[in-house]
């Protein structure tokens, strides 16, 4: 996994309109790279059928179809949608080196994603993302959906 930067977001606003636009939960998660608690988040365990969009700017950035349960307190992807739906950069807090995955439209920070735990997916990695950080649009050509 090489991490990408993208260049300007698609869609740029100032702090005091992204305040204006977020909840302070999701300014500090989206806007300033923080984390919400674990195993507290609304799409943690849902298993709903859908897509999974930026909640700052409404792009599209991950399929129902690639959540699984990895049990880490976030929801957890082994993939994001096709294209340039996400961009990834090297992150150096807390004294280790990981990859931050940020929305590609608006630069918005969304979690971390990690390789080679092991866990039985296509991929081997682990999108570990904010549930604040993202809207779930339901299928509703699909009437079996579980919530």
């Amino acid at each position: 996994m090489k991490p990408v930067v993208g260049a300007t977001p698609k869609v740029v606003k100032s702090e005091q309109e992204w305040r204006a636009q977020l909840n302070p939960e999701e300014f500090a998660v989206l806007r300033q790279a923080g984390t919400e608690r674990p195993f507290t988040g609304e799409y943690t365990d849902t298993k709903t059928v859908g897509v999974y969009q930026c909640r700052a700017c409404g792009a599209e950035l991950f399929r129902s179809d690639t959540k699984f349960e990895s049990h880490c307190g976030w929801p957890s992807f082994f993939s994001p949608l096709a294209g340039d739906t996400i961009m990834l950069r090297e992150d150096r807090q807390f004294g280790t080196v990981r990859t931050e995955v940020l929305c590609a439209t608006c630069h918005s920070h969304l979690g971390h994603v990690f390789e080679g735990e092991g866990y039985p997916t296509p991929t081997d990695q682990r999108y570990c993302i904010n549930s604040i950080s993202l809207r779930l649009v339901p299928d509703t050509s699909n009437p079996a959906q579980e919530a």
